[in-house]
């Protein structure tokens, strides 16, 4: 048993703290809305602040949506740097900006503490299943230290690099995951549009090259109109906004990204925000004037 804390109990870090818990790990937990009493009955001490999950545990895990909001974890008041005490562990499963990353993880380590940013792919499926795609950076010996632990929220996991390094692959893959829903949902609509079933097309194209975990799970959501998150579109903007920013100081020209950041701006412009990702079908459909749906209705 070792003593872990967890801050972010949301959609998706829920579940991650309920699999620490599963496996007999003391947790200590915050989040800024109540905590689920789910996680309470499962052994989960709620404590009022970061400063004092922190201070309860030798490795502390975040989850938390964005860059500003780990920086207020870490370093706001009643912050976990404050409670922090040498020799212990952060791990950030957040996804935020690679720049900024190295930038905490300097400022922790000055503390006489260490530092691992392992940002996860696989949305609210893989936490439940604890079968999510993890993305590491940091050093092999603090990497070596903490998977044990990250083994039993995904199965995936590989250490990238340095610090920063699991930050950028995930930015690298929220880029590939957005540009595959447009293609799904593109041709699922000229599909639908031209007079086939959508299904019919989607099972057809489960066979064959064009079969994808987005085609089989984001093509049914468009299919049946299934647009509760899942993941958020607002989400899935923030990470192409890292993309996009990231690109312009690198000297690096992302066109499709750039594209699909636009499709997820007319969702959010049609109070789709909340929507899961796999509604950027929406955007295309209203340029159609058409839903993916409709054929097969």
């Amino acid at each position: 048993m070792q003593k872990l804390g967890f801050i972010g109990l949301g959609i998706m870090g829920k579940p991650m703290a309920g699999h620490l818990l599963a496996a007999g790990h003391q947790l200590a937990v915050h989040d800024r809305n109540a905590v689920s009493a789910d996680l309470v009955a499962q052994g989960a001490q709620v404590k009022p602040s970061s400063r004092d999950v922190a201070a309860a545990a030798d490795i502390l895990f975040i989850m938390v949506p964005d860059t500003p909001h780990v920086g207020e974890v870490l370093f706001g008041d009643d912050g976990a740097a404050q409670g922090l005490k040498p020799g212990s562990i952060v791990v950030d499963m957040s996804s935020i900006s690679p720049i900024e990353t190295k930038q905490y993880a300097a400022r922790v380590e000055a503390l006489g503490c260490r530092y691992l940013d392992a940002p996860v792919s696989g949305g609210e499926v893989g936490a439940r299943n604890a079968t999510l795609s993890i993305m590491a950076g940091g050093s092999e010996a603090v990497f070596a230290e903490v998977r044990p632990l990250l083994e039993l929220m995904g199965k995936n996991i590989t250490l990238v690099g340095d610090s920063g390094a699991g930050q950028t692959a995930k930015v690298a893959n929220q880029m590939i995951v957005a540009m595959t829903i447009e293609a799904v949902a593109e041709a699922l609509l000229f599909a639908a549009k031209a007079g086939a079933d959508p299904a019919r097309v989607r099972q057809a194209l489960m066979g064959g090259f064009a079969s994808s975990k987005v085609l089989e799970i984001h093509g049914e959501r468009m299919i049946k109109r299934s647009f509760d998150p899942g993941f958020r579109i607002a989400l899935h903007q923030k990470d192409l906004n890292l993309a996009l920013t990231a690109a312009r100081q690198i000297g690096v020209s992302l066109p499709n990204t750039a594209t699909c950041q636009e499709l997820f701006n007319s969702c959010a412009a049609h109070d789709g925000a909340g929507w899961d990702h796999s509604a950027m079908v929406r955007a295309l459909e209203i340029m159609a004037g058409f839903e993916v749906g409709s054929a097969g209705n």
